[in-house]
């Protein structure tokens, strides 16, 4: 796998402040993307373990909130088997911080239908996952008034209390338990 950007101090991506991992590689070419140069899987560099254990070290400080994956497309079965290590680590070393991801897949058609059976890695990522921001980009339904979303077709999702429920539940920016943490 390789990556394109670390961002770090992110604040478009999700709530607080937050590092994020945008990953090479993506199958939907959505046009009006705002990243064209991480659809191809060799752009960018080789995502290593050295990348991972900065990444953790960096997110470490009390001014992260969380983490984001985005990309490309961070749940391209590929790419999904190059994020479980970190993803895995993350929630280990940090359990009181969120981890947000942005696909272009589906939550119930394309990850529950069809990827969760197939990919072991689907299982194990979205039992980790807190927010999931999903569905393709679609430029005729853009909107600058949308919440951590381009298009207004994209579900910002509470992967969490949607896989306890057994369907979809949106992420309410007003829930407390994800809400920006400030330390000083």
């Amino acid at each position: 796998m390789n990556y394109a950007e670390i961002k770090e101090y992110d604040t478009a991506n999700g709530p607080g402040v937050r590092l994020s991992l945008f990953v090479s590689g993506c199958p939907h070419h959505c046009k009006g993307c705002f990243n064209e140069d991480t659809w191809d899987f060799n752009f960018g560099k080789p995502y290593t373990r050295d990348v991972e254990d900065y990444i953790l070290e960096k997110v470490s400080s009390s001014v992260y909130q969380g983490m984001t994956l985005l990309g490309g497309e961070p749940l391209e079965p590929e790419n999904q088997k190059g994020l479980l290590s970190l993803v895995i680590r993350f929630k280990e070393m940090f359990p009181e911080k969120d981890l947000w991801c942005f696909t272009g897949y589906l939550y119930d058609k394309d990850l529950l239908g069809q990827m969760w059976d197939t990919f072991p890695e689907t299982r194990e990522l979205l039992s980790r996952i807190d927010v999931l921001v999903d569905g393709r980009y679609v430029q005729e339904l853009h909107s600058v008034n949308l919440l951590y979303k381009g298009s207004s077709n994209q579900r910002t999702i509470d992967v969490q209390k949607s896989l306890s429920a057994g369907r979809i539940i949106t992420w309410d920016p007003g829930d407390t338990s994800m809400s920006p943490r400030m330390t000083l």
